[in-house]
């Protein structure tokens, strides 16, 4: 089964549709797909709904697909540092579905592993629990999440071999891994492509199974939020 395309528009060609949902790797703009967000962008796949920690900044990461009005719904546990993803908020042009942290990368991976639901603590008692079943064991209550089960999965991986093994570097093993297992079709951009069994199997992050399309290609790799001090004088 050939995995590797040559080019964003070539990988995603015949998997989007307009209304799909879409889960999307990374953590800030740490680990983002960049090469397949702009590639949705150039689709112009529009409807879409987005399961991901957050939404970029204004004028990259997902904050691209913001601006050209793309995505109607989030579904993401941090909303800040975009200004877009405010302002459609609070004029309502833009859906939002709030999940603690952890809760949306269990949603996702339990999505991946076929567990349409799980019950867990976090969030009983705030509005992250109106309208979801409660149950109660040893005294403590509980509340309903669903697994994610997305049309498409797009990550970043630093390193994959031809069949799709995956190995993340650092911080960028955050939201990618559940991301990648929840998806119909798993879409990976990653920064090298080595041959068949060159990857230390102790080493792969996540296994090849999950992957049906790869592509490599240059990254800009910003900083979200660049703190300096200034030099001390010798």
């Amino acid at each position: 089964m050939k995995k590797v395309y040559g080019s964003a528009a070539e990988a995603l060609d015949g998997v989007l549709f307009d209304g799909m949902l879409i889960a999307a790797g990374g953590f800030g703009l740490c680990g983002i797909p960049e090469l397949l967000i702009a590639g949705i962008r150039d689709a112009g796949t529009q409807n879409l709904t987005v399961a991901s920690n957050n939404a970029g900044v204004d004028d990259f990461g997902l904050g691209i697909l913001l601006q050209t009005r793309q995505i109607k719904k989030m579904m993401a546990s941090y909303v800040g540092e975009n200004a877009e993803f405010m302002r459609q908020y609070l004029s309502g042009e833009l859906e939002l579905e709030f999940n603690p942290q952890g809760t949306l990368a269990e949603r996702m991976r339990a999505g991946g592993c076929g567990i349409p639901g799980f019950y867990t603590k976090t969030g009983v008692g705030t509005v992250i629990a109106e309208g979801k079943d409660v149950k109660s064991w040893n005294g403590q209550d509980y509340i309903l999440e669903e697994g994610i089960f997305a049309d498409l999965s797009i990550v970043k991986a630093w390193k994959a071999d031809e069949t799709g093994n995956l190995v993340f570097r650092k911080a960028a093993r955050n939201f990618n891994p559940p991301a990648a297992m929840c998806g119909k079709v798993c879409i990976v951009e990653v920064e090298e492509i080595v041959p068949v069994g060159s990857l230390d199997p102790d080493k792969i992050h996540l296994p090849g199974v999950y992957v049906h399309r790869i592509i490599q290609g240059d990254h800009e790799k910003r900083i979200e939020q660049r703190t300096v001090r200034k030099r001390e004088e010798a």
